[in-house]
């Protein structure tokens, strides 16, 4: 185990701490700041309450420094899988609530400015020292941190470490006198000294920089794209929103939208020109309508393959009363919240499954296989129950799940619909009975009969349950008695029970159409629609 100073991020007093010291003193700083929260500062002077604040500020930093240390120790010795998390990342976004984007930021910093091994064993300095230094004097916060990494990310590879280190000391001292905001805007003259006519940026950096990401829906179902293209990729984009976003075109206003490139010979040119007279959209909404229209135009032209296999397809859930409605929501595949207005026409378009529930429940019914992959009924029905991956408080959508076995597959497990769950990968790989893996079953009893939960192994702990996908399911852990019994003979009997006609000689092999009318009682409840809109062109 490579020893870390438990001073600072960077400190120079270089002698480590006993674990059994670092453990003392943390209980220590918890009893002191206990006692800060119900101290009281009525008798001090106005003065000294703003000293208190500085103190406290620099404090806050010294401890926020503290804390990267920690992220290193944790990654450097993988003490995130004795706590059932697969990656740092997952350990600090889920285990300690931190989110996705915060956890990034810190694990970037911890990698900047924390001492890391090599290879070889040796300890190896900060990459950002004068950063480092700045944390651990408590004179810089995580903010400035970020905009210090995010200037130091954008310097061309070919200005060489030199540059690059004389850039990262600039701006070390001036995140000591300015705020991050101000920060950002040296940054940009930095940037700007180093590479004034941008002949130092190559392919290299660009590549690097390069990026597209779909931000979270909001409140209103919308989403912010955001991204860093090349200049090649916006070329690509230029040329195709002269064309599909020109004035008149792809316009959902219009009852019946002239559909394509503005540029199309064979479009009827007095329509185009009634459109464009009506055409009152600004140009960025004119770009989101071409964005949609491309994208009805490669589902519709199969452009993701042929649609055999869920990724190529829109698969959609919703409640049969929400559909009779036009009002609530659906969901799909992908993760993405749907009006049910919407849903109904992205239907009309593309190659879709269309899965509807009764709406007293939303479990499914039996689907048997025998085979080890589940076929695409099966995935189906288990995105109609699972909606992601069951994986404790795991995000992932249905689309990038795979079917897991319960038990595994090795152990004798069976790809029945009442023996699998959607999982990612990551989650599927961290089933074992080894410290750090994880267990799971397919839960027979109480209010959430039919869903997949996941513990510990080798602990009596609850059951846990994903409500990140299901808003309906509690939070809390599940509490379950009677377990199951275990076996071949046991697993077969419960098995004929569920499919009728089934023998020895001639197993139960149902459709689709068995699998969506038959028995409406039992474990698994019927299903009332799922079907599926052929393509147009």
């Amino acid at each position: 185990m490579t020893e870390h100073s438990d001073v600072g991020v960077a400190s120079a007093a270089g002698e480590s701490m006993p674990e059994s010291s670092v453990t003392e003193l943390y209980a220590s700083l918890e009893a002191v700041v206990d006692g800060l929260q119900q101290a009281l500062t009525i008798s001090l002077t106005p003065k000294q309450v703003a000293e208190l604040a500085y103190t406290h500020e620099r404090v806050a930093r010294k401890l926020a420094g503290i804390g990267l240390q920690r992220v290193t120790d944790v990654q450097e010795r993988a003490a995130f899988t004795s706590a059932g998390f697969t990656t740092i990342g997952t350990f600090l976004s889920t285990g300690l609530r931190l989110g996705r984007g915060p956890a990034g930021r810190r694990l970037a910093a911890a990698n900047a400015l924390c001492e890391q091994p090599a290879l070889t064993g040796e300890v190896l300095p900060p990459r950002r020292p004068h950063t480092a230094a700045a944390v651990a004097d408590g004179a810089i916060s995580g903010d400035h941190v970020t905009v210090i990494e995010t200037v130091l990310g954008k310097v061309p590879t070919a200005a060489g470490p030199e540059m690059l280190d004389d850039a990262e000391k600039q701006l070390a001292e001036a995140a000591r006198i300015f705020s991050p905001t101000d920060l950002a805007k040296i940054g940009d003259r930095i940037l700007a000294h180093l590479d004034p006519d941008g002949r130092l940026t190559d392919d290299t950096d660009r590549r690097r920089q390069r990026g597209l990401s779909l931000s979270p829906q909001d409140r209103q179902l919308m989403s912010t794209l955001k991204g860093q293209l090349t200049p090649t990729v916006r070329a690509m984009i230029e040329v195709i929103l002269t064309a599909w976003a020109a004035p008149g075109m792809n316009n959902p206003a219009d009852e019946q939208p002239l559909f394509g490139a503005g540029d199309d010979p064979e479009l009827d040119q007095e329509a185009l020109a009634e459109a464009r007279a009506r055409d009152c959209r600004s140009q960025a909404q004119r770009n989101h309508d071409a964005l949609e229209a491309m994208c009805r135009y490669v589902l519709g032209h199969r452009g993701l393959g042929a649609p055999d296999r869920l990724p190529a397809e829109v698969v959609i859930t919703t409640s049969l009363a929400e559909l009779a409605g036009l009002s609530g929501f659906a969901h799909t595949a992908t993760g993405t919240d749907l009006p049910i207005r919407d849903l109904i026409e992205v239907a009309a378009h593309a190659n879709t499954w269309l899965q509807v529930f009764a709406s007293h429940t939303q479990e499914v019914l039996y689907l048997g296989r025998v085979s080890r992959f589940a076929n695409k009924a099966q995935r189906l029905a288990l995105f109609g129950r699972d909606r992601g991956c069951t994986g404790p408080l795991c995000d992932t959508p249905f689309s990038r799940t795979e079917a897991h076995h319960a038990p595994d597959w090795a152990k004798g497990g069976v790809t029945d619909i009442d023996r699998l769950g959607a999982a990612c990968g990551r989650h599927n790989r961290i089933v074992g009975t080894r410290a750090g893996q994880w267990e799971t079953r397919i839960l027979e009893t109480g209010p959430h009969a039919g869903r997949m939960g996941w513990r510990l192994a080798g602990t009596d702990a609850p059951w846990q349950l994903n409500p990140i996908h299901r808003l309906d399911l509690p939070v809390t852990s599940v509490e379950v008695s009677n377990p199951p019994t275990a076996g071949p003979p046991a697993r077969a009997a419960a098995a004929a029970a569920r499919r009728p006609c089934a023998t020895p000689e001639r197993p139960y092999r149902p459709t689709i159409e068995r699998y969506l009318n038959a028995c409406t009682s039992g474990l698994w409840t019927k299903v009332d629609i799922i079907t599926t809109t052929r393509l147009q062109t």
